[in-house]
């Protein structure tokens, strides 16, 4: 399902996602209002990405979207006026969530805005990011809760943390050559991309 956004005291626009023709977005799957995806990315069945309260959403190229993931973002705008606090900037442009390039959401995490996802990151499944920010080339393993903190770049966090408190967020461990999931995303990212020029490609002669 694609749809646009309603009015509403904190949505002063109706928008239509900008969604590029090369990216996949399965029938069960819902992308709704401000919403910006890149090139040859996948979106999964019962994925949202919901650009109706915190805006704008923006999912980098060659990204992944898997199955049961939620992206959404408190709101953004209070009666015609921005709340800044609810906003990341990014590249000189603001935005409720920001996902990088080559960027991997497994399956059921949830990316609730303010938040960013560095490119070349895996987020695996299970995992909340919550008014928090992901370096690139970062690996969040399964099962994971990061709540308003900046993970630093090439940074792993373990399963099942629960990551609160910028201290920790610093002392996480730097991604090694020994590091068993270094390579993980780079593979997830290959299955992904083809998926969706599949699909793609599938549903365009049935």
């Amino acid at each position: 399902m694609i749809e646009k956004n309603v009015l509403t005291d904190f949505s002063s626009t109706v928008s239509e996602p900008l969604i590029d023709p090369s990216t996949y977005i399965h029938p069960l799957a819902a992308v709704i209002g401000n919403v910006i995806l890149g090139k040859n990315i996948m979106v999964s069945p019962t994925a949202c990405v919901r650009g109706d309260e915190g805006q704008p959403l923006y999912v980098g190229d060659d990204s992944n979207v898997q199955d049961g993931v939620i992206i959404h973002a408190l709101e953004t705008e209070e009666h015609g006026k921005p709340i800044e606090s609810n906003l990341y900037e990014v590249n000189g442009k603001k935005y409720a969530v920001y996902v990088g390039k080559r960027v991997s959401l497994a399956h059921q995490v949830q990316i609730h805005g303010p938040a960013v996802v560095g490119d070349d990151t895996f987020v695996g499944m299970k995992t909340l990011v919550f008014k928090s920010s992901v370096g690139s080339r970062c690996v969040v393993e399964p099962g994971v809760i990061l709540m308003g903190v900046a993970i630093p770049d090439n940074r792993y966090v373990p399963a099942g943390s629960v990551i609160a408190s910028q201290a920790d967020a610093d002392r996480l461990p730097a991604i090694s050559d020994d590091y068993p999931f270094k390579n993980l995303n780079k593979g997830v990212i290959h299955v992904n991309t083809n998926l969706a020029k599949g699909y793609l490609k599938a549903s365009k002669t049935k």
